[in-house]
């Protein structure tokens, strides 16, 4: 029995040289593991005793001295040879020996052989492995030794238990091998037919059989194209209905198979069953319903007589009709019949293909190299707008509650939409413009009054102000509600225009319930609000009014002329009234009243507002004391609370916000002003400062007779009447800067 390969011991036997015992260890040397033999160096650089030779494992045998067990060293290697083998047929005429090919594997990590032999089709011999993998004895007279690497060449002869096998050929892993451990190969040899193959080929390739066999293997296409299906998109024109209708399909092609379904989509409400199969899953004919056949037309194979059984040993059989006569050959859609625009016959029914997925245009792109895709509309052409006719208005409740009823059977009722100024921190946003009645009596000429127009509902109302000995009770004039458009009809279907802000700016005239009014003048937040909203407020734009004068820029002189002789003084300044008639004079009455406003409020001269403060502070502090409010200490307190960054302000939105929480009796316009007399430039404001200027018990001011802001009497030429003047002085000069570029002189 042959041992492993030892350390010292010779891997070629033919080489009689044996090497005693060397002191040795194992080492590691970048991770791997090393034999070190301890060696010493002799004269002339020999190898002697006690010197040090490092050996690495290689997966290749590198002669003599391997330096490790062979189960260690040869690890996962096998030497594969090609053979074959004669063997002798007795029993048979057509041949008198049969070639059997075989591979024979050694294993040099214990010398072991495993001989097998590739199956042949329709061989009929047991086929496989031949011979386990074992160490196999030499033949006689030497089976007391075994098949060692040495004993494999190629082109020679090897006996393994009494048969010979020719070995011809080995693979290159071998031939390497056999050459490390210093065999020398043979050249390789020539492998013979068998006859027995080479005469059955030939006779099977001329000879035709007697019940000729045809071919239906779908397990290909089955394996390649298993899970893939075409998707296309169709449409159905159901003409055959009561009113016609378009019906929308979608067509799944099988590819596995060449089989078609259709699946209908069924619109919410269609009212028809929850069967969405058009057509199950089949096979569909190209051209139409075949008809009926008779049993037996329809098939793959004719059978023309079927023969045997006579006895209980013969097995019945049959001849079938290889030339196919009177068969039928039906047509069915296949995938090349199938793209955008086509129109396939489902039995009976025209249907037209006019879309499809990404994975079918894809599969078209590869197999036919088809690139346009252009789908075809299914969608079925918009039906006309039919007008919904709503009853007319019945005269009980608004109008919209009224419509409520005609759009549900349970009435909802009707929410009123907030616009969005609406929001937090805008509360106090009405529009306030004074007003003069127009009317025919004299006594009513003199008449103002007040419009407020509430933005976040859209609602009006009209105050008078009370005057002594006029003649008139004054009061509220029309209370706060919606106020229709005049001229309108009452009894309508539609929903009545009601009057927009859009509309009210100064200058304008507005129909009240048959009262003509015309808007004089506004308040300041009215104003900065139409300014700050120029989208729905055109005249209140600076650059438009601007544009309308530089119109008028080839009379630039004149019109210096006549603003310098308006200014007899040279104060470069004019009052209201007389910019505002040089104005109209200037532009032939182009520019309406909103926008000389908005022009005057730009270059206004800046007013002493000292007094305004006080008679704003003394107010606040009458009414203040009138409720007996004294918690400024509180609100002290909540704004230090409030002061994160300790800095003693706090934004305007927060103190009206904390204004608001504790309940302070003012009303919104009024705080407003004292919080926008109190702000610095950055919005801020001191509360400190400002609530101990409200403080009425340690900080009293001496009681002023504020007049109502609608008392105020002025010379006003133009309104004919008391009004407020939201600008009292123009800096006239600037202005034509700014539009002509003229300086002074």
């Amino acid at each position: 029995m042959a041992l492993p390969l030892l350390p010292g011991y010779s891997f070629n036997r033919n080489v009689g040289k044996e090497k005693f015992h060397k002191s040795q260890h194992w080492g590691f040397r970048n991770n791997v593991r090393m034999l070190v033999s301890e060696e010493k160096p002799g004269i002339g650089g020999e190898p002697l005793i006690g010197q040090k030779v490092k050996t690495k494992y290689s997966t290749y045998p590198k002669g003599e001295g391997t330096g490790g067990p062979s189960w260690v060293v040869f690890d996962r290697q096998v030497l594969r040879f090609n053979a074959y083998l004669e063997d002798e047929v007795l029993d048979k005429s057509q041949e008198i020996y049969r070639i059997r090919f075989y591979k024979i594997y050694f294993y040099p990590e214990d010398d072991t052989i495993e001989v097998n032999e590739p199956q042949v089709k329709n061989s009929g011999l047991p086929q496989g492995t031949f011979i386990r993998r074992h160490r196999i004895s030499l033949p006689p007279p030497n089976d007391d030794q075994f098949y060692t690497v040495y004993d494999f060449n190629i082109n020679i002869d090897i006996i393994f238990y009494g048969r010979t096998f020719k070995i011809y050929d080995c693979d290159k892993f071998t031939k390497n091998f056999l050459r490390k451990i210093g065999v020398k190969l043979n050249p390789p040899g020539q492998c013979p037919k068998d006859p027995y193959l080479k005469m059955r080929k030939e006779k099977l390739e001329h000879v035709e059989p007697r019940r000729p066999y045809e071919s239906f293997d779908t397990l290909r296409q089955f394996l390649e194209y298993d899970g893939k299906v075409l998707r296309f998109f169709c449409l159905w024109y159901d003409s055959g209905s009561l009113f016609g209708e378009r019906r929308e399909l979608v067509l799944h092609y099988f590819l596995s198979d060449d089989t078609i379904e259709i699946k209908e989509i069924l619109p919410e409400n269609s009212g028809r069953g929850a069967m969405s199969f058009l057509l199950r899953r089949s096979k569909l004919p190209k051209y139409g319903p075949p008809g009926l056949h008779q049993p037996g037309q329809i098939t793959d194979r004719s059978v023309l007589n079927v023969f045997g059984g006579l006895s209980s040993k013969q097995m019945y059989s049959y001849m079938l009709d290889k030339y196919t006569l009177g068969k039928i050959d039906q047509e069915f859609l296949k995938d090349s019949d199938l793209f955008l625009g086509a129109t396939i016959n489902v039995w009976g029914r025209k249907v037209i293909i006019c879309d499809c997925d990404e994975f079918t245009k894809s599969y078209y792109k590869v197999k036919y190299g088809i690139e346009n895709f252009t789908s075809v509309s299914c969608k079925p052409p918009p039906p006309p707008k039919i007008e919904r006719k709503f009853p007319p208005y019945t005269g009980f409740g608004s109008e919209e509650d009224s419509l409520r009823s005609c759009l549900s059977l349970e009435p909802v009722p009707y929410q009123k939409k907030l616009l969005k100024e609406d929001s937090y921190g805008n509360i106090g946003n009405v529009l306030r413009y004074f007003a003069r009645l127009i009317t025919l009596k004299c006594t009513d000429a003199d008449r103002i009054f007040v419009i407020s127009y509430f933005i976040n509902d859209g609602t009006l109302s009209v105050f008078e102000p009370i005057e002594r000995n006029s003649g008139y009770t004054g009061g509220l004039f029309l209370k706060r509600s919606r106020v229709k458009k005049f001229g309108q009809e009452v009894f309508k279907s539609e929903l009545s225009e009601y009057i927009k802000m859009e509309e009210l700016y100064v200058g304008a005239k507005v129909n009240v319930n048959g009262n003509i009014f015309v808007l004089l003048s506004a308040d300041d937040f009215t104003l900065n609000y139409m300014e700050k909203n120029v989208d729905k407020f055109p005249f209140s734009n600076i650059e438009l009014a601007l544009q309308k004068l530089k119109e008028e820029e080839s009379k630039s002189r004149e019109i210096k002329q006549v603003f310098s002789a308006a200014d007899c003084n040279h104060t470069k300044i004019v009052d209201f009234n007389t910019f505002r008639d040089l104005l109209l004079d200037i532009t032939a009455n182009k520019l309406i009243d909103q926008e000389i406003l908005t022009i005057a409020r730009h270059y206004r001269v800046p007013e002493d507002m000292g007094s305004d403060v006080d008679l704003l502070i003394a107010q606040a502090q009458e009414k203040l004391k009138k409720n007996m409010f004294e918690l400024f200490d509180r609100l002290i307190s909540s704004c230090v609370y409030e002061d994160r960054e300790k800095k003693n302000v706090l934004l305007n939105r927060d103190m009206k916000r904390l204004c608001k929480s504790h309940r302070l009796p003012l009303t919104a316009d009024l705080l407003e002003d004292l919080l926008s007399w109190f702000e610095d430039s950055e919005g801020q404001i001191n509360y400190k400062s400002f609530f101990h200027a409200l403080n009425w018990r340690m900080n009293p001011v001496a009681d002023l007779q504020a007049p109502d802001y609608l008392k105020e009497r002025c010379e006003d030429v133009w309104f004919g009447m008391p009004s407020p003047i939201p600008v009292k002085f123009v800096r006239y000069l600037d202005l034509l800067k700014d539009v002509y570029g003229l300086e002074q002189d």
